[in-house]
């Protein structure tokens, strides 16, 4: 047999095994990894000989470990004249660390059926592994680099930049991502909650790996990370690999002090205009914080005004009723300064205006009588009953705990989070209703070429 053949037969066989362990992976990441109930779930606090702490949740029934970890940080913290760092970083540490650069780093990734990802909200930068038990050390080494030895070479950073700057291209275009935006800006002047967190195409061209590195020698920090593993993994193995990945981390985060902010207490309409056929307006208030002893009551409501997608009250009155528009929802969004109620609609340029009427008619209604018995009853049934949904799986499992961490909820909230929307009453509805659906500080971004509509406040 020729050595080309052998070669060839070689790189056939190394795909094939390559491709059975991602599809191992992606099966493995979508099956039921827990029969039982959430609230049945072992959650465990374990902590390295180095003082992490982590939450473990053993499942050895299925070969695979899902790792999710935070530092406290995100855009908040990019510099003020460089707002997207944080997103570049994001998309840079899986580009090269050590020894391995790009390519290499990426071909060790498919050889061991890793996955690993990053992300930055506001507030939090967030980290995702999964891997195969098997794998483990190498999947667990790579991440190590990851975090401590990223290589931020040039070629990797400029092709990296042009794919975000390409993405700016394509969101300037895209109403319902100019409308947000608008709306955040409205929101928060001259706070980092206001800028684009993605940056913009003249902060993205002006970052150097420099500022990469600056941005991830002060945001990642023992003191300020979050950890969780589920899997095939028990407490001991996880407490060495808490000091092995992250041990080598500095102890202290250099955070940037951010002021707490409110949205501005009088109500505003701001127009952008697009030629699109279709107008899209995001519309909001300042809301409650997640630890507020109102913001259950206020989750509830929101599930009833728009969270509850086609039993919510602005799919019934806007789509089913009027036919204005094909969605239409809201939602609570508590960040670290701050917390908002915020909501969109999107529809044909003539009907914009009548649909923000008749959702500032629903939000009065809601603020002025409030949901009924049956309403209330509906809007915990679902939310209780579908609450196991979000621990199907290993990765999902991950994903809330890390969730929970985040916002400091306790290790026991996965046992009362049901029990204490079942104690939500009316009044305690009307009550959380008081203090945030005040239709006088609403503030709506509007983006197409809405008919009737003047920009206002």
């Amino acid at each position: 047999m020729s050595l080309l053949r052998q070669a060839g037969l070689r790189v056939r066989a190394v795909a094939r095994v390559n491709f059975v362990n991602l599809l191992a992976v992606f099966f493995l990441l979508n099956i039921v990894a827990l029969s039982r109930p959430a609230q049945a779930m072992d959650i465990k606090t374990v902590k390295s000989a180095s003082g992490i702490e982590a939450w473990l949740v053993e499942e050895h029934s299925v070969p695979l470990v899902a790792l999710r970890f935070a530092f406290t940080g995100g855009s908040s913290q990019d510099p003020a004249d460089k707002a997207g760092v944080s997103n570049f970083l994001s998309a840079m540490l899986d580009e090269g660390a050590g020894d391995l650069k790009s390519a290499e780093f990426q071909e060790r990734m498919e050889d061991i059926a890793m996955r690993m990802s990053y992300e930055d909200s506001r507030d939090t930068f967030y980290g995702s592994v999964e891997t195969l038990s098997a794998n483990r050390p190498q999947a667990m080494e790579l991440l190590k680099l990851a975090l401590t030895k990223p290589r931020f070479d040039d070629d990797a950073i400029e092709r990296i930049r042009g794919q975000l700057k390409a993405s700016i291209v394509y969101a300037s275009r895209d109403p319902d991502r100019v409308a947000g935006n608008a709306w955040y800006a409205a929101a928060f002047p001259n706070h980092p909650y206001g800028k684009p967190k993605d940056g913009t195409l003249e902060t993205i061209s002006s970052i150097t790996r420099d500022d990469l590195e600056a941005y991830r020698s002060r945001i990642f920090a023992r003191e300020n990370l979050k950890v969780v593993a589920v899997g095939d993994i028990d407490a001991d193995a996880l407490a060495k690999l808490l000091d092995e990945v992250f041990g080598d981390l500095p102890q202290k985060a250099k955070l940037n002090s951010v002021s707490d902010v409110a949205p501005p207490k009088k109500g505003s309409l701001t127009v952008t205009e697009m030629d699109v056929p279709q107008s899209v307006a995001v519309f909001g208030l300042g809301g409650l914080k997640r630890k507020d002893p109102d913001f259950m009551s206020a989750f509830v409501l929101n599930h009833i005004i728009g969270g509850g997608g086609f039993a919510s009250k602005l799919m019934e009155e806007v789509r089913e009723k009027r036919g204005l528009a094909y969605s239409v929802y809201s939602y609570l969004s508590p960040m670290d300064h701050s917390a908002i109620f915020l909501g969109s609609v999107a529809t044909k340029n003539e009907a914009i205006a009548e649909s923000l009427d008749v959702i500032r008619a629903e939000l009065k209604k809601m603020l002025e009588t409030g949901p009924t018995e049956e309403d209330l009853k509906n809007a915990k049934d679902y939310l209780t009953g579908s609450y196991a949904l979000r621990f199907d799986s290993n990765a999902k499992i991950a994903s809330q705990l890390l969730g929970i961490m985040v916002e400091d909820m306790g290790i026991d909230y996965v046992n009362t989070r049901n029990a204490q929307i079942e104690a939500v009453t009316l009044e305690d509805i009307k009550q959380a209703a008081k203090r945030f659906l005040d239709l006088n500080d609403l503030i709506v971004t509007v983006v197409g070429k809405p008919a009737g509509l003047a920009p206002r406040g």
